[in-house]
């Protein structure tokens, strides 16, 4: 597996998933630059989702992760960075499939609408997937 360093960022509705996901890759020792939010208090969700994405697009970071309410206003956002594939996963098949299939190199979750356990499933199952390249690359490349 390569050697992963994870932007992880969130609006004020992601906030506790995200400090549960940090917990989770401290413990596995993945390296990992917090982007914010930092507090409850209600925020603009594109803003840190640029953040990250543009992390990961000047690959200061080679994976990312974004947590908001439904996953989707941060999807969009990060999706509007040149070079991310932004992924929205609400299970761990399509969160594998994203990585797979679509190298996505951002994960989107909606704390709102998945329980905690199954978003650290889903990352789990994210960050251990590699891209499998052969005709998804042309595909991928066509996407670029």
């Amino acid at each position: 597996m390569e050697k992963l360093k994870v932007a992880i960022g969130c609006d004020h509705a992601g906030l506790q998933y995200k400090e549960a996901i940090m917990d989770y890759l401290k413990i596995r020792e993945i390296e990992f630059e917090d982007l914010g939010t930092y507090t409850p208090e209600s925020c603009d969700y594109p803003v840190i989702a640029k953040k990250v994405a543009e992390k990961v697009a000047n690959h200061s970071a080679n994976r990312g992760i974004l947590i908001c309410g439904t996953g989707v206003g941060v999807s969009i956002a990060a999706n509007k960075v040149h070079g991310i594939r932004a992924a929205l996963c609400g299970d761990t098949y399509t969160a594998r499939v994203s990585r797979a299939h679509n190298n996505a190199n951002i994960l989107c979750l909606g704390s709102r609408v998945i329980g905690e356990h199954l978003a650290l499933d889903i990352v789990d199952v994210w960050l251990k997937t590699g891209f499998e390249g052969g005709r998804h690359k042309r595909r991928v490349d066509m996407i670029e």
